[in-house]
């Protein structure tokens, strides 16, 4: 009977056992699945829901430290962020607003404490870096106001023209102090260098602060590349800033001022527009910097006219101060009469030719180099100079092919 007793009550024992490990698991799955169900509420639901729903959560807790903050009710503000800071000590977005609470209640200096343990936290909390911006600036320390600046617009673009026009004002009312910052930081080559350099084109000074840069740029290990030093050499030339173009060039030596012509060899095209050789194309004009055909290691102009087509050939901007000189040119005809179709003319930039150059020799030997050589007078008024190769078109068609090479214009003594 005993035997009998201890058969029948084992199997009991072992369903009991396996039902309670069995109803655990549904437990922990029932308790797993909540904690994933509410998360998306914690999240977005209303403020005082996802309180009712997970009043210990520190995510909650800083959702309602953040909307009370925004209602003004300060202090609750700063009991809801401690709550949630002790229960996540590296929670930032509630750290950032118990810095702001410090400061609605006029503790800045613990606030800037705060608030840049924020900052230095995470580069993605906007409001902190925004909040010190404002106070860095206040104290006049441009270096760590454009320091939060320029992470907050690596980040979004959508507040750069505020960001921006935070950098114009300080280097355009106080570019003592400010300029070498703006400078130092668009040296690192920010995401957002060629949006603000290309944006400051419109006022007098914007083109000076852009100018400025510039120059300050130059010693930097970022200086201004080609096509960001030929988008300001053009704007301050559409703008007629003429005197504020030709003190850039001299400042940063790009290109060297001392040759009045720039690539005159045509052998080197480092140099941005104005300042370089542009080569117009089109029909009846056709116009390429290729190897001599006679001295095949010189690269040279060739030029191939059909003698009716107008306008320029090929022109390039240059600065020459007031006086007499003497132009140069090297030429070699394949065909026709460089001399009757063909001109180099020097105009300023502000209006008016002030000398023209026939582009050839007169009855020159076929296929040999000769000289082209007349005296040119800069007068006062013109601060800057075009130098174009300009077509003098016939009545009819007649084929005109030449060469030239080492372009130059040096002082008449």
């Amino acid at each position: 009977m005993r035997d009998k007793a201890d058969r029948s009550a084992s199997p009991r024992r072992r369903v009991g056992v396996g039902d309670f490990a069995s109803y655990g698991l549904i437990v922990g799955a029932v308790v797993l699945g909540w904690q994933i169900a509410i998360q998306p509420l914690m999240q977005r639901a209303p403020v005082e829901a996802a309180i009712r729903l997970a009043p210990g959560s520190p995510l909650v807790l800083q959702r309602a430290a953040e909307s009370e903050l925004a209602a003004g009710r300060v202090d609750n503000a700063a009991a809801l962020s401690r709550d949630a800071l002790a229960r996540s000590p590296f929670d930032v977005r509630a750290l950032r607003v118990l810095g702001l609470t410090e400061a609605r209640a006029g503790r800045e200096d613990a606030a800037d404490d705060i608030l840049t343990l924020a900052g230095n936290w995470s580069l993605r909390d906007d409001p902190a870096h925004a909040w010190l911006v404002e106070r860095r600036l206040r104290r006049g320390d441009y270096a760590s106001a454009f320091a939060h600046a320029d992470t907050l617009v690596r980040r979004r673009q959508d507040i750069q023209p505020q960001v921006f026009r935070l950098f114009t004002v300080a280097g355009t009312e106080d570019p003592q102090r400010s300029l070498p910052v703006i400078a130092s930081l668009l040296a690192a080559r920010p995401p957002w260098r060629t949006a603000y350099l290309s944006g400051l084109n419109q006022t007098a000074q914007e083109l000076q602060l852009a100018a400025s840069l510039a120059i300050l740029l130059q010693t930097s290990q970022a200086p201004l590349t080609n096509d960001e030093l030929q988008r300001l050499y053009r704007t301050l030339l559409g703008k007629r800033q003429l005197e504020a173009l030709r003190t850039v060039r001299g400042r940063i030596n790009r290109p060297p001022p001392g040759a009045a012509v720039t690539n005159g060899g045509f052998a080197d095209a480092a140099a941005p527009e104005p300042f370089q050789w542009r080569l117009v194309q089109r029909a009846g004009i056709v116009a390429e910097v290729v190897a001599d055909d006679l001295r095949s290691s010189n690269p040279a102009l060739r030029v191939d006219y059909d003698g009716y087509a107008t306008g320029p050939v090929a022109e390039q901007l240059t600065s020459l101060a007031p006086g007499a000189y003497r132009f140069t040119a090297e030429v070699r005809t394949e065909t026709g009469n460089p001399a009757a179709r063909l001109a180099w003319t020097l105009y300023c930039a502000t209006g008016g030719a002030v000398a023209s150059v026939p582009a050839g020799v007169p009855n020159a030997t076929p296929n040999a180099w000769t000289t082209v050589s007349a005296r040119i007078n800069v007068p006062d008024s013109c601060p800057a100079q075009w130098l174009r190769l300009e077509t003098r078109a016939g009545d009819r068609r007649s084929r005109t092919v030449v060469w030239f090479d080492r372009i130059e214009i040096s002082p008449a003594g």
